[in-house]
């Protein structure tokens, strides 16, 4: 029995009925049982105004921290709005809301401010929720909390499996959910979504604190709390798969037209881009420059039942970037605002090389020593920028004003300031 799981076998889950035993006892040292339905069955879906005035009452009246989760329509549809909204809170019990119908959630997301909103991987669902008004105050993120207390597997699935000692149903995870109406057994795969999440809560905030890790994680649950919304990527079609192989900057150029073309495609008919053009055949094209729909239509991604239009439509957007002067032409790579890659450092700056070779082991010792993955002890770009650019006087002082100054939280900067002033020294020696 791991420790999480004593930890659960001395909890009595808040969820009882046609889910977890009432008495006290975890199942987690047994085997795993499915967890086939929601306590109360599957709640019917909120597709109007006066039923989600309902809702919004009824969570506004009940107590501790409610659990939230989103489904989106990813590879489906264009984007990545929330197409289902699950909610648990205890006396209120669980809600699923059609964000479609019910576009605008802020009443909902008022009525549970100051709540703590349990979350799993809450990076991942908290975008499409401030869409729809849900901004949290407070966060739980047991994805997160997962990591931090030294979990192998930290899915949503295998933590309720290790801790809790449920099995979660996995066959609609990557369903559309812009499906209307959503069928019967993807609404309870939904709701159990829900169902135990305040219990894996409760259960890793006691793991954490046996730990001594508590106090880390509400930091981090505090910095993604108030973390503002991300910024537009620049230049996204330089994300296109197989970028790689693209040298030249007129190919370049036909790269960005040809995803500028599909992205416009794909916002009219609220598709996925991928289903518009994949990425191989925009590169495909990019690496021939074909001269007209003819040669287009021999290459890969472009011959098989595609219409003369269609054809027509993607050899327009070819000959625009060969049409275009050599000064509009896009310039090989991104402009790089912090450090080259590390592949470069031995060449540009050895010494460089060799203080990031030195703070990875050290940041991997410590690592190992706390369990955790190295990338929740400290972000790698953070040391990457640390090594670049090294405080003149690398003493601690100096080192913990670097880190905090690119975001790393008190207890990061607690944890690694020793090691890598050590690193450093033993670099600069």
């Amino acid at each position: 029995m791991t420790d999480a799981q004593e930890t659960a076998a001395d909890m009595p889950l808040r969820t009882t009925g046609g889910t977890p035993p009432d008495d006290g006892v975890s199942s987690a040292t047994e085997a795993p049982i499915p967890l086939l339905a929601p306590r109360e069955g599957v709640p019917p879906v909120i597709a109007d105004e006066a039923s989600l005035a309902e809702v919004v009452a009824a969570f506004a009246a009940g107590s501790g921290p409610v659990a939230v989760d989103a489904e989106r329509a990813s590879g489906y549809r264009y984007g990545q709005r929330a197409y289902l909204v699950q909610l648990r809170r205890e006396g209120a019990g669980s809600a699923l809301i059609d964000p479609v119908a019910c576009p605008d959630l802020s009443g909902l997301g008022e009525a549970l401010s100051g709540v703590e909103w349990v979350l799993h991987a809450a990076t991942q669902d908290l975008p499409c929720l401030r869409e729809i008004g849900m901004v949290p105050s407070r966060l739980f993120d047991t994805e997160l909390a997962g990591r931090l207390a030294g979990f192998p597997r930290v899915g949503l699935g295998a933590m309720v499996e290790s801790v809790l000692g449920y099995v979660l149903e996995k066959g609609h995870s990557a369903v559309d959910w812009s499906t209307r109406p959503l069928p019967e057994p993807w609404l309870r795969y939904a709701a159990l979504d829900v169902e135990l999440l305040v219990d894996l809560r409760d259960c890793l905030e006691k793991e954490l604190d046996r730990q001594g890790k508590l106090e880390w994680a509400r930091q981090e649950f505090d910095a993604i709390a108030s973390a503002p919304p991300a910024e537009p990527r620049k230049d996204p079609w330089r994300r296109t798969s197989g970028m790689h192989k693209v040298r030249r900057r007129r190919q370049l150029a036909v790269v960005r037209e040809l995803w500028e073309t599909r992205d416009r495609i794909a916002q009219r008919r609220d598709v996925s881009p991928g289903k518009v053009l994949g990425d191989t055949a925009i590169v495909e094209a990019a690496l021939a420059l074909p001269v007209n729909a003819h040669a287009l239509a021999g290459l890969n991604g472009f011959g098989h039942r595609m219409g003369r239009r269609q054809l027509e439509q993607w050899q327009a957007a070819v000959d625009r970037a060969n049409a275009l002067p050599d000064t509009r032409l896009p310039q090989p790579g991104q402009p790089v605002t912090g450090p080259p890659p590390p592949r470069a450092w031995a060449d540009k700056d050895p010494a460089a090389a060799a203080r990031l070779s030195a703070a990875r082991a050290a940041v991997s010792a410590v690592a190992e020593r706390l369990g955790m993955p190295q990338e929740n002890l400290i972000a790698p770009d953070t040391v990457r920028r640390l090594c670049w650019e090294p405080p003149k006087s690398a003493d601690a002082e100096s080192v913990s004003g670097a880190l905090a100054g690119y975001g790393a939280r008190p207890w990061q900067v607690e944890q690694v300031t020793p090691a890598l002033v050590e690193a450093l020294a033993a670099k600069e020696a």
